[in-house]
């Protein structure tokens, strides 16, 4: 049904993970919410399309709990109870691989005060958060969907802004959400410059069953290529995050199943027992972005089209879901005090808030990549005594536990498991 008459409190250009959840954001916080995507929403429900999965912060959870995500996650959502983080080494035939003698170990079961009794995390496969974010949004009066169309003109002049659809809509709201990912044409279309480069990695995602229950427990070893990383799905199988040469991720993606799992078993070893590789594998180059402005007259951006992020912390997902939390309570305490919803004053707040976060978060993802794929002798010894000493100092330990699970700093409501 067409929604060209309607008059919006805001458009969300992209309906991915951050688009939806943005969208959920904003309208419990009591807006008319319009979510365009150039892609038809249940094609993004199939298997094939994303294999990734996503480590969901302690913090996150408590507003996808908020909004009503959560239970709709039902059994579909596993707890990450512990993180052991090590240097590590691919089995050659001569020394046994997986994890070195130095390591950091981060337990839930130290937690204490607000984050008492939660896990560090959550593991969620995309298709199923993408699921439930979808099933939570259709059953919103407050949230239109409009797919498959693309956002061919912007005009961010005058009252409110517009869009012009490719199927020869024009959609009018006093604010635009740019949320379509890196290449984001709403961020194009307002003249916001981003940088960046690549790391000459790329990373290999792939699902995998194993004979021995993961207890909850992610491990993640630096070897000579870059991260390994082994997250625990519900059930006896795990998520793997391989960052490898862009050729050899490459071939991996495509190789023969015998050949994949012998490769695989060198790096994971044997701790879970026998392992069966799950589903297709995707392959990807790993990059980072910084935009130099999250805002501009009538338009924010949030996730990825704001940052993009090496997945060295599993913080991607995490931070677009934290500016989802921050325009919310942004825009909420706008509209009680009555004025514009794209009031600069506002949105200059919305900025100021989350780039210092973010900036952050890329600045230490920047440095442990830069750390820990590094494959000189005495740049190992000195990090794999460096985790050895954070480990043994226990409120070090918390505190990077507390900040990596989002329960640090400011929070907005939703973060704290309030609605805006």
């Amino acid at each position: 049904m067409s929604k060209q008459g309607e008059q919006f409190d805001a458009i969300i250009c992209g309906g991915g993970l951050v688009g939806l959840t943005t969208a959920l954001a904003l309208q419990s916080a009591g807006l008319n919410i319009c979510v365009v995507d150039a892609l038809p929403f249940d094609t993004q429900l199939a298997d094939e399309f994303d294999g990734r999965s996503s480590a969901i912060s302690f913090a996150n959870m408590r507003m996808l709990v908020a909004l009503g995500v959560a239970d709709r996650l039902g059994k579909n959502k596993g707890p990450i109870n512990e993180i052991l983080v090590s240097d590590g080494r691919p089995h050659d035939g001569l020394r046994k691989g997986g994890p070195g003698r130095f390591f950091l170990h981060f337990d839930a079961g130290e937690f204490t005060g607000q984050e008492a009794g939660e896990p560090l995390g959550w593991m969620v496969e995309n298709r199923y958060m993408r699921m439930a974010l979808l099933d939570e949004a259709r059953s919103r009066e407050g949230i239109h969907l409009i797919a498959p169309v693309r956002a061919e003109k912007f005009d961010f002049t005058g009252s409110s802004a517009s869009v012009h659809l490719s199927d020869g809509q024009i959609l009018r709201a006093p604010l635009i959400v740019g949320a379509e990912g890196r290449g984001s044409p709403a961020r194009k279309a307002a003249g916001i410059r981003h940088h960046g480069w690549g790391y000459g990695q790329w990373g290999v995602v792939a699902t995998v069953a194993h004979d021995k229950p993961h207890n909850g427990i992610a491990h993640e070893y630096f070897l000579p290529h870059g991260p390994f990383a082994i997250l625990p799905l519900p059930g006896n199988r795990s998520s793997l995050v391989w960052t490898e040469t862009p050729a050899a991720a490459r071939y991996l993606k495509t190789a023969p199943d015998d050949f994949f799992q012998a490769e695989l078993e060198r790096r994971f070893g044997s701790f879970l027992g026998a392992l069966m590789p799950a589903g297709p594998r995707w392959a990807y180059p790993l990059t980072l972005m910084v935009v130099e402005d999250y805002i501009a007259p009538r338009l924010a951006l949030v996730g990825d089209a704001a940052h993009g992020m090496h997945p060295i912390a599993g913080q991607g997902f995490n931070a677009g879901i934290r500016d989802a939390a921050a325009l919310a309570d942004v825009l909420a305490e706008t509209v009680r005090a009555g004025l514009d919803i794209a009031d600069p004053i506002a949105l200059e707040r919305y900025q100021q808030w989350r780039r210092f976060d973010n900036t952050a978060l890329l600045a230490a993802t920047e440095g442990f990549v830069r750390l820990f794929s590094n494959d000189l002798a005495p740049v190992r010894l000195l990090r794999g005594l460096g985790m050895a000493a954070i480990d043994k100092i226990g409120p070090a330990r918390r505190f990077f536990a507390r900040e990596a699970g989002g329960g640090i700093g400011e929070l907005p409501r939703l973060l704290q498991g309030d609605l805006p």
